[in-house]
């Protein structure tokens, strides 16, 4: 089964790409200002208000002191005289303060949630596009699951930072220097108190955040794994049961579910540690400002207004920092996501330069392999092969498992570039082409059936999406499709699930021959495309194949020697290199490798 390779436990370089997943962001750089000065106007409304509010708090107060102050002299008082009218106006001054505030801040909300989806929509089309563009050794060395732990949860943690995070980092600044600035203005002494909490703060955030970011990144890779794990169980559901896998692959999940949930509940408990510890700090400081304000009203130092106001302030004093350590672990997170998806980006693509050179001189062979070279990874696999084809003729390829044969076949299709040597198509070296013009003229029928979810007509066409609704029946005719089709109840407008599992494996073959046929192409490649079919489908589709050879060449790759015996060419591979080559009746005659295969294959059926 494949595994994940190991992630980073944080990000390598975090500046660099911090700046790399800001610049998704400059095709809207007008509207970013914008909801960043909408935040800002948002900010100050708030900041004004608890000095506003402290303004009826001391209206009232000093209603309150001024009766106390006439009971005290004999005076006779109802109530005490107090300016109703001031505080109304006040308290309609805040609710006007609080309700443009808010205006402001939807407005800035709905702008940069706009701005967000659309940046990280335009990173997901570059990793969808940067997909299409790795070579067949990137999906070799990352796991589908790991793939898409990336399209999908790296994404949105991508998308919630932009959306929220930077417009909160700013935000947060703002509010940090203008409370201090409200409450210098207050008092000097009460500010020193407050002030004295922001080292406990700044201790804090250093213990939590480094620990949570490293927790964090070890969460999305485990998640990956856990992903990979899920995909490839549901999609091998068959086999698991067939073998009666179901209590291991219980097991593996159990235990790498098991490993998530550790790393998780670790990453989010240490994020949420966050929030008591700041709440202590935050509790401390405000306990210190209320005893030294109450000692300053006493001596009239202060207004009871102002001291409610600070209290105020100290409260938005720390949230802020809070705030910014919060999202120093969302954030690390979210960078360490982004750097997830700036290394796809950044992998190597296929090399797509194009060869000039000069067209052999004809008469050509229709195919052409000419002292061609292979290795995966230094390890040499095909050395020196060489072989023509002609117009029009069958060419099967067998050999051991390993031998090379699928290699050949990718090369064909420029899957991978040969390292040296040529392949050349009607005298063309195929690396002068570039990879679209040479696979239009190519159609592979696999082994492995790959159909959509959608119905049984899209999926033969799509071979050839210009194609007429006569030339889809015709190509299901052709692959001996278009009766087993007509006798569903829907016909070609049978909807195929995403694992096409409301046909059987033989019919789903023959749906992928039907689109070959339909692609219309030079060569045709069968990668043991018959495999899946039972022997009467087979007799047919192999009539079908004789009467398309006379326009077409074929490559097949063949296990099952007795579909090849009409073969013009049979190459038998052996460590990469040609052991023999000719007919069934010569290599026969020749009592060789492949005589040796045939009769096993022949004394095994027997």
């Amino acid at each position: 089964m494949a595994r994940m390779k190991g992630k980073p436990a944080k990000a390598k370089h975090f500046w660099p790409t911090t700046w790399r997943l800001l610049s998704y962001l400059k095709p809207w750089r007008l509207g970013v200002i914008t909801s960043v000065i909408l935040a800002i106007v948002s900010v100050i409304l708030n900041t004004i208000a608890p000095k506003v509010l402290g303004e009826a708090t001391t209206v009232l107060y000093e209603g309150v002191m001024k009766g106390m102050r006439e009971a005290k002299l004999g005076m006779h008082i109802t109530q005490y005289p107090i300016d109703m009218n001031r505080i109304v106006q006040i308290s309609m001054q805040v609710v006007l303060i609080f309700v443009i505030s808010g205006l402001f801040s939807l407005g800035q909300q709905i702008l940069m949630t706009r701005i967000s989806q659309r940046a990280v929509y335009n990173l997901r089309r570059d990793y969808k596009h940067k997909l299409a563009r790795l070579p067949i050794k990137a999906y070799d060395q990352h796991s589908n699951g790991d793939l898409m732990s990336r399209m999908v949860n790296d994404m949105d943690n991508i998308a919630g930072t932009l959306q929220q995070g930077l417009i909160q980092v700013v935000t947060s600044i703002l509010t940090f220097v203008g409370v201090l600035a409200m409450m210098i203005s207050i008092s000097w002494k009460l500010t020193l108190v407050a002030l004295i909490t922001i080292p406990l703060s700044l201790l804090v955030v250093g213990f939590v955040a480094p620990a949570a970011q490293k927790l964090f990144a070890q969460q999305q890779a485990t998640l990956g794994k856990l992903n990979d794990q899920v995909e490839e169980v549901y999609a091998g559901h068959t086999i698991v049961r067939t073998f009666n896998k179901e209590d291991d692959e219980a097991a593996t999940f159990a235990k790498q579910n098991a490993q998530y949930y550790q790393v998780a509940w670790k990453a989010q408990a240490l994020s949420i540690l966050m929030f008591p510890l700041m709440a202590f700090v935050r509790n401390l400081g405000y306990l210190m400002i209320a005893v030294m304000g109450a000692l300053e009203v006493a001596h009239g130092q202060i207004t009871l207004g102002n001291v409610q106001a600070f209290l105020q302030y100290s409260n938005q004093f720390s949230q802020p920092i809070t705030q910014i350590a919060n999202l120093s672990s969302t954030i690390q997170q979210t960078i360490a996501s982004a750097e997830r998806i700036f290394e796809i980006l950044d992998e190597p693509e296929m090399d797509q330069t194009v060869v000039e050179t000069t067209p052999l001189p004809a008469p050509q062979p229709k195919m052409a392999f000419e002292h061609v070279n292979f290795s995966y990874d230094d390890q040499p696999l095909i050395q020196d092969f060489n072989l023509q084809v002609q117009p029009g003729e069958m060419v099967a390829i067998v050999g051991p498992t390993g031998a090379g044969k699928t290699t050949i076949i990718n090369l064909l299709e420029r899957f991978y570039d040969v390292q040296g040597g040529t392949i050349y198509l009607d005298g063309v070296n195929t690396r002068a082409m570039t990879r679209h013009d040479l696979r239009q003229r190519i159609a592979m029928v696999l082994q492995d059936t790959w159909l959509f979810t959608g119905t049984i007509f899209d999926n033969i066409k799509y071979g050839r999406l210009s194609a007429t609704d006569e030339e889809v029946y015709a190509a299901a005719k052709a692959a001996h499709a278009d009766q087993f089709i007509r006798q569903l109840p829907q016909g070609y407008e049978t909807v195929l699930d995403e694992s096409a599992s409301n046909l059987s494996q033989g019919q789903r073959q023959l749906l992928t021959i039907a689109r070959a046929f339909l692609a219309d192409p030079e060569i045709l490649i069968l990668d043991e495309a018959t495999s899946s079919v039972d022997t009467r489908t087979e007799v047919l589709i192999q009539k079908a194949m004789q009467n398309l050879q006379a326009t077409r060449t074929s490559f097949v790759v063949a296990h099952r020697l007795s579909t090849i015996r009409y073969a013009d060419q049979i190459v038998v591979l052996e460590h990469g290199q040609i052991a023999e080559i000719g007919n069934h009746h010569t290599l026969m005659e020749r009592n060789g490798v492949y005589a040796d295969l045939y009769n096993s294959q022949f004394n095994q059926s027997a």
